[in-house]
């Protein structure tokens, strides 16, 4: 009896490990579709208040776009022509339309199809907020982790770091780089962008002061919470355990104490990267990248409402995919969800 009890108990272990992959996945599986459908409303609302709030700005699109030589006649002639001359559900209603079949219209300044000018922006953003939340986890996280596991003056000195990183200006910090790196010492240049593919040594040189002028609150911001929840993750009874049976410093720390601190982290980087969209307005355009920033804001500048529109529509994109690489990540790296 004994002997059948080993090998039925092995298969039941078995089936039940086999058993449990699947719903690991499938755990998985439904917090992407969750996020997904979180998505659609989140869109919709995020589109009929954009429209409406740039419906309340001052101006008028067909004046802009005329000039203030243009007759009245003019600018109401090209008002009904734009459709602008429409009560505004009836505008929304027609651009939601073109909208979920993929035409998000064409500029009013320009006549250019705002699809392609922002397929043709998104790269220059994407690298940026990419490169400095890049900077912002590695450097953030080496300081927090060195203080946590130093203490003492460093410590102290990550809190003033972080209260400094977030009181000093974005666009001050900016300019600053640009008159040492660029125009005294000309180690990078101070505005323009070359595409990944042209070059990745001109594309890491272009980013290079913009991605550090972007990442400076969010370093002192990820230095702060990986301290705190590092030293969180070193007071658990586990790793007093580890420690006591002889495991290496470096080991505990790396594979264990860094894999427990990660969620709370992993939630700063997700938020600090989804806020680094509304940097990159400034930064664009102090640097001269021909990003979303930059196009939004001349977009604002020239009541230019479907370009307008449709970079809000891909800022919200972003940040719904920056959010959902996070909650994947976190249900990947949570020991508690054995999702690996």
């Amino acid at each position: 009896m004994s002997q059948d009890a080993g090998p039925a108990a092995g298969s039941g272990a078995g089936t039940g490990t086999r058993s449990r992959r699947p719903g690991r996945a499938g755990t998985l599986l439904r917090l992407v579709v969750r996020r997904m459908l979180w998505a659609v409303p989140l869109l919709f609302v995020v589109s009929v208040t954009s429209f409406a709030l740039m419906a309340l700005v001052p101006g008028d699109p067909a004046r802009a776009v005329l000039g203030p030589t243009a007759s009245a006649e003019q600018v109401e002639a090209l008002s009904r022509e734009m459709g602008l001359d429409r009560p505004l559900p009836e505008q929304y209603a027609g651009w939601l339309d073109r909208a979920v079949h993929g035409d998000l219209g064409t500029s009013l300044y320009t006549g250019a199809d705002v699809e392609s000018l922002l397929r043709a922006r998104l790269e220059p953003t994407v690298s940026l907020i990419l490169l400095s939340a890049l900077v912002a986890a590695v450097v953030g996280v080496l300081l927090g982790l060195t203080s946590a596991v130093r203490g003492g003056v460093l410590g102290r000195l990550v809190d003033v770091l972080s209260a400094a990183g977030l009181a000093v200006p974005s666009f001050w910090f900016a300019l600053l780089l640009v008159s040492w790196f660029a125009v005294r010492w000309r180690v990078f240049p101070p505005t323009g962008y070359t595409p990944a593919g042209t070059s990745a040594a001109e594309w890491l040189r272009s980013l290079a002061l913009p991605a550090a002028a972007t990442a400076l609150p969010a370093v002192t911001g990820m230095a702060k919470q990986t301290r705190d929840a590092v030293l969180d993750a070193l007071h658990l009874s586990f790793v007093r355990v580890m420690q006591a049976n002889g495991l290496s410093r470096s080991s505990i720390l790396f594979r264990h104490v860094l894999r427990n601190a990660a969620g709370p982290i992993l939630s700063l980087l997700g938020v600090i990267t989804a806020g680094l969209l509304g940097a990159t307005v400034l930064i664009e355009n102090i640097f001269g990248l021909p990003g979303l920033g930059s196009a939004a804001a001349l977009a604002a500048l020239q009541h230019d409402i479907p370009v307008l529109q449709g970079t809000v529509i891909t800022f919200t994109l972003i940040v719904i995919a920056i959010g959902l690489l996070v909650d994947v990540c976190q249900a990947w790296l949570d020991p508690r969800t054995g999702v690996r």
